[in-house]
C-alpha cells in the first residue's frame, strides 16, 4: 500500500530546519555536557579508589546509622550497605573497570541532574495548572512510550556521536519519573495544610516552598532514584552512540560474542545500579 501520509519525511524536515538554523544552540550544549562530563571524569579518576569507596561507603553508612539516636537495627542496615559498597566497588577494581566504572557514574549523575533540573519546575508547574498539565501529560507518555533507540537518531544528528548524544538520550528517556513524582507529591499535600497555610498569611511563594515542596519531598526522592535507575538501563544502548563507560563495554562484548566480558561488564553495571538504588532510598527514608 502506498504512503497516504508521509509523516516521517515531515519530521525529518523539522528536524533538518532546527539543526541548521539553530546550529549555535546545539554547539554550545555539546560543549557544555562534554565540559561537564570530562570534568567530573577527570577528578574523580585522579583521586585514588580507595578514597572514593570509603567516602561513599561511609555516606551510605551515615544515610542508614548516623541518627541522633543509636539503634542496632540502624547499626546492622548501615555496616551491611557500607560493606556491600566495599566489596562491590573493590570487585569491580579488581575485574579492571574502575576507568569505566567512573565514566558510567558520572553519564548518569550528569544526565540525572539535568533531568532533575528539568523535570522537578516541569512538575511544579503540572501540579499548579490544570492547563500545563493537559498539555504535558500527552508529551509524557510519548516520551515513556517510544523506544529508546529512537531516541539515538536525533540525538546523533544534533551533536554527533560521543558522550553528549548518549546524556541527551538518557535525559529524554528519564525525566519523565521526575516530573509525575513531582507533581503527584505536591497533588498529595492534605488541603487542610494548605488552607492553614493562607490562614497565617502565607503567600503562594512560601505555600510552595515551606508547605508542598517539604511534604512533597519523599515522593520526590522517588522520583529521583528512578531517574537514576533509568538513566543507568540506558547505558548500554548510549554507547551505541559512542558514549563512554561499562555499556561499552558490554557493547563490544555483544560484537565480539564474548560472554566473560560481557559478562564482567554487566556485573559492574548491576552493582553500581544497586548502590545508586540503596543510597537514594536511604536518602529518602531520611527525609520522612
Amino acid at each position: 500500500m502506498d504512503k497516504v501520509i508521509d509523516l516521517g519525511k515531515h519530521i525529518e524536515q523539522g528536524i533538518n530546519a532546527l539543526e541548521s538554523n539553530f546550529s549555535f544552540l546545539w554547539s554550545a550544549i555539546d560543549e557544555g555536557i562534554s565540559w561537564t562530563v570530562d570534568t567530573m571524569n577527570d577528578g574523580l579518576l585522579a583521586t585514588p579508589f580507595w578514597i572514593i569507596i570509603l567516602l561513599v561507603a561511609a555516606f551510605a553508612y551515615y544515610l542508614n546509622a548516623g541518627t541522633k539516636s543509636f539503634t542496632r537495627a540502624g547499626f546492622k542496615k548501615g555496616v551491611g550497605i557500607a560493606g556491600f559498597i566495599i566489596f562491590g566497588f573493590l570487585l569491580i577494581y579488581l575485574m579492571g573497570y574502575w576507568k569505566e566504572t567512573i565514566q558510567t557514574t558520572t553519564l548518569v549523575l550528569v544526565a540525572t541532574l539535568i533531568a532533575l533540573l528539568l523535570g522537578i519546575p516541569i512538575g511544579i508547574w503540572t501540579a499548579r495548572s490544570k492547563w500545563a498539565d493537559t498539555l504535558i501529560r500527552p508529551l509524557l507518555d510519548f516520551m515513556q512510550t517510544m523506544p529508546a533507540f529512537v531516541y539515538l537518531i536525533p540525538a546523533i544528528f544534533f551533536f554527533s556521536v560521543g558522550n553528549t548524544p548518549g546524556v541527551i538520550a538518557t535525559i529524554i528517556f528519564s525525566l519523565p519519573p521526575a516530573v509525575r513524582l513531582t507533581k503527584l507529591g505536591i497533588q498529595n499535600v492534605p488541603g487542610e495544610v494548605i488552607e492553614a497555610g493562607y490562614a497565617f498569611g502565607a503567600t503562594e511563594k512560601q505555600i510552595l516552598y515551606k508547605i508542598q515542596l517539604p511534604l512533597a519531598m519523599p515522593s520526590i526522592l522517588a522520583g529521583v532514584n528512578q531517574v537514576i535507575l533509568l538513566s543507568l538501563s540506558m547505558v548500554v544502548i548510549a554507547s551505541m552512540v559512542g558514549a563512554r563507560g561499562l555499556g561499552s563495554i558490554v557493547y563490544r562484548g555483544i560484537q565480539q560474542n564474548n560472554v566473560a566480558l560481557g559478562f564482567e561488564s554487566g556485573l559492574g553495571i548491576v552493582i553500581l545500579a544497586i548502590i545508586l538504588d540503596r543510597i537514594t532510598q536511604s536518602i529518602g527514608r531520611k527525609n520522612k
